[in-house]
């Protein structure tokens, strides 16, 4: 008796892990639990960062260890399944959902000082009253400026929880005293249509930004005000668009096409095709339609265009695009961190891959694949496009169009020179422009009270002593000589561009860049030429 009590532990535990071996070999279907359980190949990698983080002899972030090696796994796979660190899951997050919790301002640090650019349009800050050039100087009192703060300590100053409220106290120049505001945190919109309006009386324009969760109730919104307006015919601007969620470009493509057409079809490791239809759902199956790509059009905005052009549904108007034709999952990590992994491929209607070749993996031949077509002349003439005879396919109607690295317009656009002026790029890129045009309107903001946004694009001139003043605020800022005496006018569109942003809405300021877009141009005479065919 005593030897039974003495060694049924023993027999029980033999017994048990006798089952979860023969368990572990029976052929059950796994589940996506299933693919993170322990074997060797995993346990290598837990082992190597325990004994790093007890044995190592100097104290060292493992954290960031994990990082670098999820990276490194990565970096032997495509160029587009990518790890979002916790640290960036909520931005990242935020940007493809489309919305954040906050006071609605858009702001930035001048001389130590929170200072509101504007308002976000019919955002919580906006309806109690605050106004560009406010100058928030305490948020529940609290003091926020000073050298101290950063941007980022800023920004989570002024987090709150939603339907809740924040005190603000500002200084208003102009004003003897501080203002008090009380602000309801709310759920800002991050727009992905930038504009939308008529370009001639029949033929509107819509801008997006890239594809998240709000984009199809946007670009739905603005088609029907177009359409209130007289829109016939639309011209959608991708350009720069580097893609989003694959259904909502199935959502907008879907607008266009007729019921039961191809949308795309996709394709995994196992071979499962998935293919996607235009449903009866659609209000501009009869218009006319013009999409404008270009090198940096990529993922959802080339299904878009390439949905069309297979389809023999409108004009593709541009340069050749980005050419990623991989579909993505994110995948959580269990730790606030997640990846993005390639999980099929996509292909057009008529069955064309338009992933260009990553044959050494996430390389910088493929990043810097944009450098290559601007020193071949690609950008300049369509003849210097790298095509494969074996990559050609044909559309319903007996167009040739071609697979194996983005989507080739029909209607070649080659790109403005003044886009190749580095001076300029580089102007852009450091904020500059907006830096300058804040501190303009700050001496007197009432010059432009009496005048309204179509006015303004119609009517106001930039003065030549105005892009002097900005020579001399860019060189000061920079300490050297930079002279843009070739680009005056461009630098008189910027300057404009930017006016129109901080004082109106994103939509004025595009109106302004597009009066002199080479591209947008093109397609009213695209419009116009086919209204002659028609008569």
């Amino acid at each position: 008796m005593n030897f039974q009590k003495k060694y049924i532990p023993l027999l029980l535990g033999i017994a048990i892990a006798a089952g979860v071996f023969i368990g572990g070999k029976l052929n059950f279907s796994d589940t996506s639990d299933r693919l993170f359980t322990t074997n060797s190949k995993k346990d290598k990698l837990n082992r190597l960062i325990d004994y790093i983080d007890y044995e190592y002899v100097d104290q060292v972030n493992t954290d960031s260890i994990v990082d670098v090696t999820v990276n490194g796994i990565l970096d032997n796979l495509d160029p587009h399944s990518i790890y979002i660190p916790k640290s960036e899951m909520q931005r990242v997050t935020d940007n493809m959902k489309g919305d954040f919790i906050g006071i609605g301002v858009s702001f930035y640090t001048y001389k130590d000082t929170v200072t509101v650019i504007r308002p976000i349009e019919g955002g919580p800050s906006e309806k109690a009253g605050i106004k560009g050039g406010d100058r928030i100087i305490m948020a529940n009192g609290d003091s926020i400026f000073g050298r101290e703060w950063t941007n980022e300590a800023i920004v989570k100053k002024l987090k709150g929880e939603k339907n809740s409220k924040i005190t603000l106290k500002v200084y208003r120049p102009g004003e003897d005293e501080l203002l008090t505001f009380k602000v309801k945190y709310s759920d800002i919109p991050i727009k992905s249509v930038d504009a939308a309006y008529m370009l001639t009386d029949n033929l509107g324009y819509i801008k997006i930004n890239r594809f998240a969760e709000s984009t199809y109730k946007e670009f739905k919104k603005a088609l029907n005000q177009l359409q209130d307006q007289g829109a016939t015919k639309l011209a959608l601007d991708l350009r720069d668009n580097p893609g989003g969620f694959l259904g909502i470009a199935e959502q907008i493509v879907d607008e266009f096409l007729e019921d039961d057409k191809l949308i795309l079809f996709t394709k995994n490791k196992a071979g499962k095709i998935e293919k996607s239809y235009a449903t009866r759902r659609g209000d501009f199956e009869e218009g006319d339609i013009y999409i404008l790509i270009n090198e940096n059009s990529a993922s959802a905005s080339e299904i878009v265009a390439g949905a069309l052009q297979d389809n023999d549904k409108g004009t593709i108007v541009g340069r050749r695009s980005y050419g990623k034709g991989l579909v993505q999952r994110e995948m959580s990590l269990g730790d606030g961190s997640a990846v993005r992994l390639t999980v099929s491929r996509y292909y057009t209607p008529t069955g064309r891959s338009i992933q260009r070749p990553y044959d050494n993996g996430n390389n910088n031949d493929y990043h810097n694949d944009y450098y290559k077509r601007l020193s071949n002349g690609e950008f300049e003439n369509s003849e210097n496009i790298e095509i494969s005879d074996s990559l050609k396919f044909t559309t319903p109607n007996g167009k040739i169009v071609y697979g194996g690295g983005g989507i080739i317009p029909d209607i070649f656009v080659p790109l403005d020179i003044s886009a190749q002026n580095e001076t300029l790029n580089y102007i852009k890129r450091r904020g500059y422009v907006s830096n300058f045009v804040f501190e303009e309107l700050d001496k007197d903001r009432t010059i432009y009270d009496n005048i309204n946004a179509s006015e303004f694009i119609s009517s106001f001139d930039v003065s030549d002593v105005m892009v002097e003043k900005f020579q001399d605020f860019l060189n000061l800022k920079e300490r050297t000589s930079i002279s843009f005496v070739n680009y005056h006018e461009q630098m008189k569109t910027l300057i404009k561009a930017e006016l129109a942003s901080q004082l109106y809405s994103s939509n004025v300021s595009e109106q302004i860049i597009n009066e002199t877009d080479t591209m947008i141009e093109e397609v009213i005479l695209l419009s116009k030429s086919s209204e002659t065919l028609d008569e």
